[in-house]
């Protein structure tokens, strides 16, 4: 029997790759040089999602009761949430929805440094070690500091939002 390698063919478009990096660039250099307005637009913007599609599960109970727990409970904290970026003070919305950010990379960093570090004794290595250790630090420096996190949040979004465009610019100019 011989193995015969598939090489899976890339179905998006190059120029639809491109398109995207150009805008993720666009969007991460309004938040480095926009903090706040971009912040403002962007969670209004997260807030109408939640808030239609909260609804949708809401509605969808109707037709479909599959799941309703979940259905139900994703429905009310996605109106409820949505509601309040959409209605509250921009400000408000602002820091709040850093705030919250912020606590869930914080502890979300304290759960994986812990997993890496039982990882490393039971023979991950080093490495997971390492990396579960820095995780935590990483956690518990942003649980600590969640107002200095919370400030520079857009700076940090808008690198990663830059760095994430410019290898999406590569990336399609590669597939082309």
């Amino acid at each position: 029997m011989s193995a015969v390698a598939v090489q899976e063919k890339n179905t998006t478009p190059w120029w639809l790759i491109l398109v995207f990096g150009i805008l993720q660039v666009v969007v991460g250099v309004y938040f480095l040089t926009q903090p706040l307005t971009t912040a403002k637009v962007f969670t209004w913007l997260i807030g109408w999602y939640w808030l239609v599609t909260g609804a949708y599960y809401l509605v969808s109970l109707i037709w479909d009761r599959r799941q309703w727990g979940w259905k139900l409970f994703s429905g009310i904290i996605g109106v409820a949430a949505g509601w309040f970026l959409v209605d509250a003070d921009p400000i408000a919305r602002v820091a709040s929805f850093g705030f919250a950010i912020v606590l869930v990379l914080g502890i979300q960093g304290i759960i994986m440094g812990i997993s890496g570090l039982i990882a490393a004794f039971q023979g991950g290595g080093l490495g997971a070690g390492i990396m579960g250790g820095i995780s935590i630090v990483v956690g518990i420096l942003l649980l600590g500091n969640m107002a200095a996190a919370t400030l520079v949040l857009p700076w940090v979004i808008g690198i990663f939002a830059i760095v994430g465009g410019i290898f999406a610019i590569i990336m399609a100019f590669r597939l082309k």
